[in-house]
């Protein structure tokens, strides 16, 4: 840490300890949930209905200046931010319906997911320690021929979606096949998601050629317009497996409909070897040179982007999704986090898919990891502190998907998407840096609170959206059928 850090950071430290005192008694596994009625020395007419006031120890509102409240509050009506401050203050001015208190816990935006593959999940260890091309070509490809279908994933993103509301997350990107039955069982899980109909250039589980790639993807594309939660998107899966032809039909369907492109880029060496030898050029300047690239692109990986790819996609407002456990696992290599943030690309965080390639969907990790892995790729321990961590994964997130008016900070008018964390456990105390601390300490089990749209998906207790336990069961299920498909011969 350099001197000036130094400072900022005591500075810091000095106004959270002068802040209310915070009792770190056990607490329970959730606080009450109780109405309030205002006090006696406030007249009844000063006071407004809400339909929720969030309390906590602290409140963290990622917003340009990074303020913090201790102890804070958060005011939800009709699904959107009223007001955030602190407790007294807002406590003072609203009366809600609903009081949720997490005095023990600091409140800040739903973690936002830039790039998942969350039907997968039903795959998660059926083929680890494996490089990329062998675990697609050998494992992957042959199992999702035999299996994918709706009802394959419902069950997958329900289940992922059980693992992302436990944790904190409460929006993600997906690419993946029938789509529209993915946005089916995000929306009864109360998530908010930006999900892409994956096109390759050979058969896939929901259609056989570009033609029908179109023709589903557009009837999706007009299903899900408008609604409040679910962004339907155009996904065509690499440069390396979509042609020409591919890749323009999708960016002129999206931009038809105002959707996302979401697209793997630059994620292996041999991808960057194949498009060099075919085009004489990176992915990245291929893909430019076709008219693909633009604000609506959403790129996962980009690891083995140069510097002039970086400038090339920042002047385009692409925006990236870094995956840095993923990229260890498949070795396929480590992006230089830092340098593209310096060229001006907004740089969110992904878990990829957890079928070999990660294998969770834990937003903590995913924090964690990429400020150590761009600590030790750069040998510089100042790289991405823990701030910069926690903006990529909420905020930056946001900007990244083109969403950052609606979510990623706890503002005024915004989406009512957050979630608390408990900070009373021996591994999160003593507190020093409430950033660090989220950052380098926090796991996923200390959620004690997740919300979207002002609506509790996870109380502390429960996941109130699903049946766990029916979940759990169904991915057995799917577990013993998966297996015995594989038992028979791959066709061709």
């Amino acid at each position: 840490m350099t001197h000036a850090a130094a400072r900022v950071a005591a500075g810091f430290v000095a106004a959270l300890l002068s802040c209310a005192a915070l009792s770190f008694a056990a607490p329970p596994a959730a606080a009450a949930e109780t109405a309030h009625a205002p006090s006696k020395n406030s007249p009844i007419s000063s006071v407004s209905s809400v339909d929720t006031i969030v309390t906590a120890g602290w409140v963290l509102t990622m917003d340009g200046s990074d303020r913090v409240f201790s102890p804070g509050a958060v005011a939800i009506a009709g699904g959107r931010i009223l007001a955030v401050g602190k407790e007294s203050e807002l406590l003072s001015r609203y009366l809600p319906k609903q009081r949720i208190s997490r005095p023990h816990s600091v409140v800040l935006p739903g973690l936002i997911n830039t790039h998942t593959h969350a039907a997968m999940s039903l795959f998660r260890g059926i083929a680890d320690d494996l490089p990329l091309m062998e675990w697609l070509t050998k494992f992957i490809f042959p199992a999702e021929a035999k299996n994918v279908s709706p009802a394959f994933v419902k069950a997958g993103t329900t289940l992922a979606c059980l693992e992302m509301i436990r944790g904190g997350t409460t929006t993600f990107a997906d690419m993946y096949y029938f789509e529209s039955d993915v946005a089916e069982a995000v929306n009864a899980c109360g998530l908010r998601g930006v999900l892409g109909e994956t096109w390759l250039d050979f058969p896939v589980p929901d259609h056989k050629d570009l033609a029908e790639a179109e023709k589903v993807t557009r009837a999706f594309l007009e299903k899900w317009k408008g609604h409040p939660r679910i962004t339907a998107a155009v996904a065509p899966h690499a440069p390396y497996t979509c042609s020409k032809e591919t890749l323009q039909a999708a960016k002129a369907l999206a931009d038809e409909f105002h959707a996302p492109l979401l697209i793997h880029l630059s994620e292996t060496r041999d991808e960057q070897k194949q498009i060099g030898d075919k085009y004489g050029t990176t992915p990245a300047k291929w893909l430019d040179a076709i008219g693909f690239l633009g604000p609506s692109v959403l790129a996962a990986h980009c690891v083995w982007c140069d510097a002039d790819d970086f400038r090339l996609l920042a002047s385009k407002r692409v925006g990236l999704s870094h995956n840095p456990e993923s990229n260890m696992k498949l070795a396929s290599g480590i992006l230089n986090v830092v340098a593209a943030r310096q060229a001006g690309l907004a740089v969110g965080l992904g878990t990829d898919g957890v079928a070999g390639s990660n294998n969770d969907h834990d937003m903590w990790e995913a924090m964690d990891f990429a400020g150590k892995l761009a600590k030790v790729s750069t040998m510089d321990p100042t790289a991405l502190p823990a701030r910069d961590l926690l903006r990529m994964a909420t905020i930056e997130g946001a900007r990244a998907m083109k969403m950052d008016d609606r979510i990623g900070s706890l503002e005024t008018d915004k989406r009512a998407d957050l979630v608390a964390v408990d900070l009373s456990g021996a591994r999160t105390r003593p507190l020093w840096d409430v950033f660090s601390t989220l950052v380098y300490a926090v796991k996923e089990g200390d959620v004690s609170l997740t919300m979207v749209e002002g609506r509790v998906l996870w109380d502390g207790r429960s996941v109130r959206t699903i049946n766990a336990a029916k979940t759990l069961r169904e991915a057995e299920e799917w577990r013993r059928k998966i297996a015995a498909s594989l038992s028979e011969p791959v066709s061709k």
